[in-house]
């Protein structure tokens, strides 16, 4: 960001501290307030001293799906002693590039998530139907390297007079990889 040597916080900003500039593309707000609760800018009546200025700059941007990325800065100028705070020329520009170092912060998280996340196909059977591989050999337990996964589950047990499954429910999960490695998961749930 360049910073305009005529203007006392590095850019023009409206009457109550706002300002639009554009920044590596991106449309960037930024605020420039005091802290205080107050119309007047005066002394805290407590401590006697002017309240710090905060220079923020903040920008989204949004893609399809209602995705949005945010980038967010705040530069927070002190004031010295019992003095007003002096305008920096470089908080705006500080702001703008914590806001742009933030934005791709939060980019490289997300891409992160993305490359991280497996979505569910939505059959409900926990597949995400990556395996392009066949039919599983009954016998064998191998898988042919054209089908899906197969799972297959029975209730050994029976219902006794209270209604209450007494037996176990046996879920066998056999599939192979296309490099002949066999996996035979059992699993076994018992319900009293």
């Amino acid at each position: 960001m360049d910073i305009d040597t005529s203007q006392p916080w590095g850019l023009a900003i409206d009457f109550a501290g706002r300002a639009t500039l554009v920044e590596a593309g991106h449309t960037v707000h930024v605020n420039v307030t005091d802290t205080s609760l107050s119309d007047i800018i005066a002394p805290d009546s407590i401590t006697g001293t002017y309240s710090p200025v905060n220079v923020t700059a903040q920008f989204s941007e949004t893609g399809e799906e209602g995705a949005v990325l945010r980038g967010y800065g705040r530069v927070t100028v002190m004031p010295v002693g019992t003095d007003p705070v002096v305008p920096d020329q470089t908080a705006v520009q500080r702001a703008v590039a914590a806001a742009l170092a933030d934005f791709q912060a939060h980019t490289a998280a997300y891409v992160a998530l993305c490359a991280a996340w497996t979505p569910d196909d939505g059959s409900g059977d926990g597949d995400d139907g990556s395996d392009t591989g066949g039919e599983t050999d009954p016998t064998t337990g191998t898988d042919t390297g054209t089908g899906t996964d197969t799972d297959t589950g029975t209730d050994t047990g029976t219902d006794d007079s209270s209604g209450t499954d007494t037996g176990t429910d046996t879920t066998v999960d056999t599939a192979t990889e296309t490099t002949t490695e066999t996996t035979n998961e059992t699993t076994t749930d018992t319900t009293v």
